[in-house]
Parts: C-alpha cells; structure tokens; sequence
C-alpha cells in the first residue's frame, strides 16, 4: 500500500454520520440543457448518484487517493443504484499513477463456470434461449469481479484504511436512503420482467402489497451492512472463498433457469492486469481497456477512422454525422467478427487499430452516400477467416465514474451487472450479475465458430468503454458511460465534440445522441440530434428516433485546474474542491 493511512479526519466524519447525511437526493433534477460544467482546482468526483458523488468527494477532502475514492463511490453505488452495479457484478479500471506516470488496468470481467461449454444457451431441441428466458435465474450468473477488482486497486494505491472507506456505507444502509426517482422508476419498470419472482428480491424492492416502492420511500438494507462489515474486517476473500460465497453458490440454483456455479469457481477467480489499447487521434492518445471488453478497441477504430477526416472544419454537421455513422459501421462489423476474450480466442488486437489498416477502411466511406452496413475488414491475422460474425446485443445495466485526487492520480471505470437488476436473484443484500447473457447464445454460423462463444472459464465480450485521453504522455480526459453496446458511440461522440469541436464537458454531454451500430442510424429523441435526420437520410441513412439513456462522466484535465460534466440524462453530480 502506498503512501500515509488517511484515517483521522475521515473517521471523523464516518462517527458522526456525517458522511451518511450530507448528500440528500436532489428534490429536482436538472434537465439535460439546464447543466454546466463544474470546476475545480486539484480533486474532482463525478458519478452516478449524488450520494455516492458525495462519498468520493468526502475521501478526497480528507486526503485519500483516487483508488480510495473509488472504493466508497462504488460501494455507495451498489446501495443507491442497485439496479446499475455492485459486488455482486463485475468492471473495468484504467488507473493513472502520478507518481510512476504509468497508466494501468485491471479486468474485473465477470467469468463463466469452469463447466461451462459451447451449447449452455441452448435448449433441449438445440434452439437458442430467447434473451429474458436465459436472463432470469440463476443460469446467467457469472462469477463476480468488482470486490476483488476493487480489493486489487487499493492494495497497490491506497492511502485511506479499507474499512474507513466501507463505513458510509453501512451506515447508509443502516440508517436508510430516499429511493431515487431513477431507481423508482427501474423497479417499476423491471415488474414485468420477474423481479418479483423471487422472494428476496421480491421483499427488497416490492411492498407487501405487491406493488413497487415508491420515490422517497426510505429504503435500509441491514442485509448489505452485515456484508459490508465481514468485507470490511476480511476484505474480498469471503466472496470468493468464505461463507458470501457458499450464498452465491447455493442463491443460483433457482428453480426457473439454475446455475452451475461451484465453490471453485468462485475461488479459481483472478483479477487481470492488462496493458491499455492506445489509438493516436490528432495530437492525442485515445487509451482504453482491451479485450474482453470491445470498448477500447472499437472506440479506438471509430476515432481512427475519422482522424482521416477533418471533423473540425466540419462542425457539428449533416457531413460530421453522415461520417462519424459510416465509422461507427465499419468498427461495428470488425467488432462482430474479431472480438471477444484473447485469454481464449486468437485476435488481430495490434492490427484492428494499425493506422494503416485503419486508412484503408476510412477509403471505404462515401462522402455522398451511406451505405447500408459494412463488412468487417481484414486487418493483418489470417485466422479471422476462421470466424463468423456476431450480433449478440448487450443491455444497459451499467454505470461510470471518473476521479482525480490532489496527488494527480485518476480513476476511469465503468460497472455493470448486465441488464438492469441483473439475474433478479439477490444474497446478502446484493443482486447477482446476468453478464453470462454477453455471450453469444449460438457457438457458431455457417459452420465456422463465433469468436465469443461460451466456453468454460471465459469472460464474456463487453461494450464498457472506460477511457484515458493522453497528450504529452499525461491524461487530459477521463470519460466513459453505461448503455450497453450503445456505450462505444456515446464514448466516441463526447471525445469528438470535446477534441474537435472545441466543448467543455457539459456542452458536450448535453448534445443529442447520434448512435449507429452498423445498421440505422438512431438519433436521440427529443434533443438537437433530431435535426440531422432530413439530411441524414437525404444521404441514405435509415433513421430511427428513440429514447437515448447514457449516462456519461467526464473530467478534463488544464492547466488552469479541472472541469467535470455529468450526465442529465441520470442523476448524476460532479463535485470538487
């Protein structure tokens, strides 16, 4: 562990139920063109959920790291935005150490059973699970990666004792919390897909009477604090060894849809060390996770392909747009048919992202015309003819934080556990992770496999996007979000309108969305973006108008000090010294 144990000042705060308290939910949230960028000079926190903002911010204020912060801002999370992330599910870290000037990553990827095989999404005639029949129970349920993710990040850059930084939570549980309008709003709307199925979920979330808890209702989880006290006294171990893992295991055999997890592979289970994938674009570094997760690798395309281009000239435009979409299409197509855990499957990583490779199929865009979708590529690795595409679809159950300390260390990290509520199953004042569903439901097409099919100990393929801008090797922005395999356009588009287009974080956030993942083009309903749709589709985009929820966090770095933007789109808050 490095440096000084911060405990005084922040104990203090945790005695006096201070920390508990300060950060009430908002009585009204902003509205997304209502929000401006908040600055601060040396510490900054912006996360999903105002009193999980406020923890981090409490553990910068009393000296601890980023990883620190992190730890509280998490655990707050799976309290406060159950329905988003927890221990029971797995993530992402890019790391920024000051003091080394090294950007590292850590793969908190939730990962099959060891008995799993290539046919677990099939049923018994060898048809493919419909989504939400392979969704809820106990089946999808991949062992969980953030609590050890977490533990692996504070040993190597931690100031604040572990248990200091599990306090405000317990004693949030405890004491309880206002059910937000977001979350009132999840439970509502997850009713009708199961999550009263089961009786401890059904307990947690439902009344007696069977109807959802209602905003405002103030919501105590004793369950979770006993957790949080054993996790606090023994760190990680008893999820994956002690007595929360025999609950794991003994909570997944369900009786609608059970899972195979065993008490080794709970124990089996590592945390990753992974070198970042780094793509220049302009004058920067895009830098992001590399598999099992997508996300760096297609975000890296994306801005690859369009460094080719001067979107700077361009502005937000019909011609922007019409490029960033064709982009996004041939990323999309490489995405489905290269990538998925390289602990398992062999693949092109270096040369995905070569700028040679990447020149070749911006030649492919027509600045006239859209084309329907794009084929994948063929970057330099002759067993890509091996594979077959796939179009496995990720749902967002997800969320993004980012931190800076007063040391210059930095934190990007993206959560999830799958689709919102995950599995449905609940222990110990958790839910449990449904990533298993990430992987594709058929092992292979054509008679050639699919590169993320299911196999035993693998970690499914993954959209989460946590992102380092670098410039003169030292970040300048952190950014991600949640949205599941919408996640890399919301990524790529808010670096765009920051690097090119000259926006402060808010601004940039607060644009409508313009997604394409290798078929229509979906403009964000409601927003400014629904203005490009005649000239869209006068260039032969289809075009669809829908709903758009990120939920993207940025914190960019000047010389000046730190700007930060949050989501309006979510709850979330950004706060600083």
């Amino acid at each position: 562990m490095r440096g000084i144990l911060i405990s005084t000042a922040f104990g203090a705060l945790v005695a006096t139920g201070v920390l508990a308290q300060t950060a009430q939910q908002p009585e009204e949230t902003l509205s997304v063109a209502e929000r401006t960028s908040v600055t601060a000079k040396t510490m900054m926190v912006a996360a999903a959920n105002p009193l999980a903002a406020e923890a981090g911010r409490a553990v910068l204020a009393a000296g601890g790291s980023a990883a620190d912060a992190a730890v509280s801002v998490q655990f707050m999370l799976n309290l406060v935005e159950p329905q988003s992330s927890g221990i029971g599910g797995g993530a992402f870290l890019l790391y920024w150490d000051a003091s080394e000037g090294k950007l590292s990553t850590l793969d908190g990827r939730e990962r099959a059973p060891l008995a799993a095989t290539q046919d677990y999404w099939l049923d018994e005639s060898g048809e493919k699970l419909g989504f939400w029949d392979a969704v809820v129970g106990g089946r999808s349920v991949g062992v969980p990666g953030t609590l050890m993710l977490l533990e692996t990040m504070h040993k190597a850059h931690g100031r604040t004792p572990w248990a200091d930084l599990l306090a405000p939570t317990i004693a949030t549980a405890e004491e309880g919390f206002a059910i937000s309008p977001r979350m009132a709003g999840s439970i509502a709307g997850a009713q009708e897909r199961s999550l009263d199925l089961f009786p401890a979920t059904k307990a947690y979330f439902f009344n007696e009477d069977g109807t959802p808890k209602a905003e405002g209702t103030i919501l105590k989880n004793p369950d979770f604090a006993r957790t949080l006290r054993l996790i606090a006294a023994e760190g990680a171990a008893p999820l994956y060894t002690g007595a929360i893992a025999g609950d794991i295991v003994a909570a997944v055999q369900t009786d609608i849809n059970p899972g195979i997890l065993t008490l080794e592979d709970m124990a089996s289970y590592t945390v990753p060390a992974r070198d970042p994938i780094c793509v220049p674009y302009r004058s920067y570094e895009v830098c992001g996770m590399g598999p099992p997760t997508s996300g760096g690798l297609t975000v890296g395309q994306i801005l690859g392909i369009l460094s080719n281009f001067d979107l700077a000239a361009l502005g937000p435009s019909v011609e922007a747009y019409h490029h960033y979409a064709e982009a996004a299409k041939l990323a999309y197509a490489d995405r489905g048919l290269y990538m998925a855990d390289a602990d398992f499957v062999e693949m092109p990583t270096e040369g995905l992202v070569d700028p040679l490779y990447l020149a070749s199929r911006a030649e492919l865009i027509d600045p006239a015309a859209a084309m329907e979708s794009a084929a994948p590529g063929e970057p330099p690795f002759k067993e890509g003819l091996l594979w077959a595409p796939d179009t496995q679809a990720e749902r967002p159950g997800t969320s993004h934080f980012v931190i800076v300390d007063r040391y210059g260390d930095m934190v990007s990290m993206t959560t999830t556990i799958e689709t919102g509520f995950g599995s449905r199953v609940m222990t110990n004042g958790f839910l449990l992770n449904n990533e298993l569903t990430d992987f594709s439901f058929a092992p292979e097409a054509d008679g050639k496999p699919i590169a993320n099919r299911v196999e035993g100990g693998k970690r499914p393929r993954s959209s989460m996007a946590p992102t380092v801008v670098m410039q003169d090797g030292k970040p300048v922005l952190l950014v991600g979000s949640p949205g599941g395999s919408r996640i890399i356009n919301y990524v790529a588009r808010s670096i765009i309108a920051i690097l090119d287009w000259g926006m402060d974080p808010q601004e940039a956030l607060n644009m409508g969305h313009v997604v394409n993942r290798n078929g229509a083009t979906d403009l964000e309903e409601g927003t400014d973006a629904e203005s490009w749709a005649e000239g869209l589709a006068a260039l032969g985009h289809e075009i669809n108008v829908r709903n758009l929820n990120s939920g993207l966090h940025v914190i960019q770095i000047t010389e000046d000090g730190l700007i930060g933007g949050a989501d309006g789109r979510r709850e979330g808050e950004v706060l600083g010294d």
